[in-house]
């Protein structure tokens, strides 16, 4: 099979035709997945990763970061987390954090 010369007008015209079918291809897949998304969500599936930390856990440590008596490490090592995930759940003060 010869290349596609995209230098005269014919070549052009099947580059564009090939360009538009990848397009719409794209877009038919695009469509389905958020179909099927839309449809896992409507039996009750919940997508994406599960949370580190249950909502008990989360108030655990954000009583013991506000104490202050207990070092992070170990609040850390008692959940089974890093310090980043703890500070995605609680703010230094012990705040909560909206997540």
């Amino acid at each position: 099979n010869p290349p596609i010369d995209t230098t005269t007008p014919s070549g052009k015209l099947v580059f564009h035709i090939f360009a538009a079918l990848a397009e719409f291809e794209r877009d038919l897949i695009s469509e389905r997945t958020k179909a099927g998304l839309a449809a896992a969500r409507a039996r009750g599936k919940v997508g994406g990763r599960r949370r580190a930390l249950s909502p008990a856990q989360v108030k655990t440590a954000a009583k013991l970061v506000k104490d202050k008596e207990t070092p992070i490490k170990e609040i850390c090592e008692m959940l089974g987390v890093s310090k980043t995930t703890l500070y995605r759940y609680v703010a230094p003060d012990g705040d909560l954090r909206e997540h």
